[in-house]
């Protein structure tokens, strides 16, 4: 079993429950860890016997760009496709950060994590 990591994946995106989120937007950050057998990428030294990070990355900020009031959606919708799209992963963890969430305090960051096992 092998595991790579997409980290702190920098996206704009309009994602909240209250209506000035989806006016404004925010500053997001992903993270996303996808696990599978590496072997015989190891050996052939081919991309189509690995998982395509380009591939995941895309996933990310094509459901990124679609608006949801929580980001649990936003992380299983990514999950969802990551699935379905990349036979090879046999487990997906996502985090959702949104970064200076409107929570009325000093707050870095707010994140969600999901992960998703086929």
């Amino acid at each position: 079993m092998g595991i790579i990591r997409l980290n702190n994946i920098r996206v704009f995106s309009f994602h909240g429950c209250m209506d000035e989120e989806a006016k404004i937007g925010s500053d997001y950050r992903v993270d996303l860890e996808a696990k599978g057998d590496f072997r015989n990428a190891a050996a052939s030294d081919q991309l189509h016997d690995s998982i395509d990070y380009v591939h995941l990355n895309r996933i990310v900020k094509q459901e990124m760009a679609i608006r949801s009031k929580l980001l649990e959606n936003v992380c299983q919708r990514i999950i969802d496709r990551v699935l379905l799209e990349i036979s090879m992963v046999e487990e997906v963890k996502v985090a959702v950060s949104k970064i200076n969430p409107p929570v009325g305090g000093d707050v870095e960051s707010v994140t969600v994590e999901m992960q998703g096992v086929r």
